[in-house]
């Protein structure tokens, strides 16, 4: 296993191991289990950039670890520990130092659930247009960056790499999954949100938003898995910088976003080269949140 110096495997050498690749993460089955490696690759608008942003993949394992334990909830976690990974992956237990996680193979359920505590983005979008959120309707008055009176559960479809997310109705969705299913999804997205947002406040950060991945077990349970509470899955806002009506200098993925608009990019790939001064940028603010939020330095 090796990676050139953006973290995009270039190279596999895992005796029978099956390989299958997203965004950003490598995922290896181990038979019992999986291997998920999260590389430094960095994706925006669904397009995957030809250049990574160093120590990435580390923030946003080690960040998913830390919301893991604290939620304390049932998740997909085996263990990080490079140590205690099976015998075969011995060779590599450097390169997956840090960035990696051993993990139960789970039923995923094929529906991305995000929480929003604040009108922003795509949500502040639909509301100037039609006074609704992923088809619910909201009272009247509210700005961009606004407090929801209430945390609202909008659910997207999980689109194949290349393709965009397609935001759908609670009503769509217990077509999709079933009705206990449907409301178990909305209840633990709005409670982990809820929780986790009250812990960032007294933390100097805002999250406005975020997005959860849930499978279930062999028991039929719920669990969380893949990513939890990251700058890539999250928008992040400095407490002592937010204004209603004004969308704070994030510490999340807008950054790159919003350098990418500043350019006119399409949307569509390839997506252009970052410079290196965002590149470096990017770090730092993947870092700060980090750091600011676990009370931990990066490993």
């Amino acid at each position: 296993m090796k990676y050139d110096k953006n973290h995009a495997m270039i190279e596999c050498s895992i005796p029978g191991v099956a390989q299958k690749s997203g965004k950003v993460r490598d995922i290896f089955d181990l038979g019992e289990s999986l291997l998920m490696v999260v590389t430094d690759r960095i994706s925006a608008f669904d397009v995957i950039l030809p250049c990574g942003v160093p120590d990435k993949g580390k923030v946003l394992n080690q960040f998913s670890l830390f919301w893991m334990d604290f939620f304390g909830v049932k998740n997909h976690l085996i263990t990080a520990d490079v140590e205690k990974y099976p015998e075969v992956l011995a060779p590599y237990r450097e390169d997956l130092r840090g960035r990696s996680m051993l993990v139960k193979k789970v039923d995923m359920v094929e529906v991305e659930c995000i929480a929003r505590g604040y009108l922003t983005g795509s949500g502040w979008g639909e509301y100037r247009r039609s006074g609704t959120v992923n088809g619910e309707k909201l009272r009247e008055g509210y700005e961009n960056a606004s407090k929801l009176d209430n945390v609202l559960f909008t659910p997207t479809t999980k689109a194949a790499i290349g393709d965009h997310d397609e935001a759908i109705s609670y009503a769509r969705t217990v077509e999709l999954v079933g009705a206990e299913l449907a409301a178990s999804l909305r209840d633990t997205t709005v409670s982990l949100y809820s929780k986790a947002a009250e812990y960032a406040e007294k933390h100097g950060i805002i999250i406005a938003d975020t997005k959860f991945e849930f499978g279930r077990d062999t028991d039929g349970s719920l669990i969380l898995a893949d990513e939890v509470l990251t700058p890539d899955s999250s928008r992040f806002w400095p407490k002592d910088s937010y204004k209603v009506g004004f969308n704070p200098p994030s510490l999340d993925k807008q950054y790159v976003r919003d350098w990418l608009d500043s350019i006119n990019f399409n949307h569509q790939p390839p997506g252009p080269v970052l410079p290196d001064e965002v590149i470096a940028k990017t770090r730092e603010i993947y870092v700060r949140a980090y750091e600011g939020l676990s009370g931990s330095k990066l490993v």
